[in-house]
Formats: C-alpha cells, structure tokens, sequence
C-alpha cells in the first residue's frame, strides 16, 4: 500500500481544571488534595471536525496564528494526542521534529540517553546502535559520550536530540518550525540535513509562520484558524488565505 495520512472529521477536546474562586478556603482544598470540592472538570475544543487527506509527494503547509491549532494537529498526527472524535490513518513511518529535547533524562549518559530515544521512536536495539556513532559524530559529542546529560548545555542537548530525531530517514515528516538555533556552523549542517530528509521523504507537514520557507518546501496548505480548517489546497491560495486572516480579530475559541 502507499504511502498516505487520512485525517478524517478529527477532533480534540482538551480537559481544563478550574477553582471555582481564589480564596483562602479554595486554596487550602487544593492544597488538601480537593477532597471536600474538587475542581471542575471542564472540556476546551482544540481542533474541530478538521478532514484533508496526503499522498507520496506531498509537502503540507500547516499556517495559522498562534493558537489556532497547528501544534495540536501534529501531535494528533504523531499520536501523541488521541482525537477525541474522527480518526487518523497514517500508512508509513512517522518522524516529529517537534521538541527534539523532550524527553530525555538528564541523569543518564548521553550514549544511554541515544539508546533512549532511539527506542522511544520506535527503532529496534539493532538500528540504534548502528546510528549511535553516526549521532554522536554529527551532534560533535564524541567526546562526552558517557558524560551524564545534565552536565551538557542547552545547545548541546539541542544538538544530541535533532542528530537522534533525524539520524534515520522516514517516510512522513511531521514538523514544526524549521531548525533556528545553536551555532551558526551546527545550523548549516543542521538545514543540509533537514533539506536532505525532507527531500526523503514521501509526505511532508511544516508548520510555520515563515511564508517564503513554505513558498520554498511546500505544494500544498492547510489553513487552521480557531481549530478549524479554513483552506485546504494549493499552497499560494492558502498563503493569501492566512495573510487575510491574520489581518481580522482573532475568533473567540482560539487555543
């Protein structure tokens, strides 16, 4: 079977807990654990009945302001978030260059934390430790490969996750914000082999605020505005489109 993404008449709803007052009294329930008045419970739409489909060849611009659900869509597209209603069907392996950070642990060593990661994203022990001098080489980190990672700075963390998230090709590449930051010799080499994967791969979703990247990567744009999809299409009409709505006032359930 092909390649392809179906997103069919998805939707999220997101729980929100709220204290019915701040008083003194309030916060001592929370405090208490909310055992004499726990909190409401109540349900915030996020993305709303959103339905489009891709197929091999296709590079999707994710546009919207902020809070209009492009960061939501990708995780329910990674699975990270299941739909509350719809659902999707993804055919393909799946990347997320979302947070390349997220999730690791800080006490392990950085050869552990590869070994973590690369589990975590669904690669057998086999394929990690084939990527393992790959990552560390690219990330520049051979030398503190078994150094705990809390000991390593914030861009070379950054470094240590983009090398694992993009040490293998896959078939479905879902993203947000192209790569932006470290230092200026990482960043060149970081694009070469961001342009190389995206070139790799079958489907393509980039969010991004950056219209002449998404004039650049993309064929297609999937317009959010309030969780729902106002333009899916050619990715000039959707640029306009987004270009239009950013010049009205924001709707009332933007996330």
């Amino acid at each position: 079977m092909s390649v392809h993404l179906h997103v069919r008449h998805v939707s999220l709803e997101l729980p929100l807990f709220l204290q019915n007052a701040r008083s003194a009294t309030s916060l001592f329930k929370t405090l208490m654990g909310a055992a004499f008045d726990p909190p409401r419970r109540e349900f915030r739409t996020i993305l709303d009945d959103i339905d489009f489909s891709a197929h091999s060849g296709d590079r999707i611009g994710l546009l919207g302001r902020n809070g209009a659900g492009k960061s939501s869509l990708l995780r329910v597209l990674t699975g990270a978030y299941r739909p509350t209603r719809g659902d999707v069907e993804a055919v393909g392996t799946r990347q997320a260059l979302l947070n390349v950070s997220l999730g690791f642990n800080g006490e392990a060593t950085v050869l552990e934390n590869v070994y973590l990661r690369g589990t975590a994203m669904g690669m057998r022990a086999s394929q990690v430790r084939d990527v393992v001098e790959p990552v560390l080489e690219f990330a520049e980190l051979q030398d503190k490969t078994h150094h705990r990672l809390k000991t390593l700075s914030s861009g070379q963390r950054m470094r240590l996750g983009f090398s694992i998230a993009t040490a293998v090709q896959h078939d479905i590449m879902l993203m947000d914000e192209w790569i932006g930051a470290g230092d200026a010799a990482f960043i060149h080499k970081a694009r070469d082999r961001m342009r190389n994967r995206v070139d790799g791969a079958k489907i393509v979703v980039l969010a991004s605020h950056n219209t002449a990247l998404l004039r650049d990567v993309c064929n297609r744009g999937l317009v959010l505005d309030g969780g729902r999809v106002q333009y899916f299409g050619d990715i000039a009409p959707a640029i306009k489109t987004y270009e239009t709505i950013l010049r009205s006032p924001a709707p009332a359930n933007a996330a």
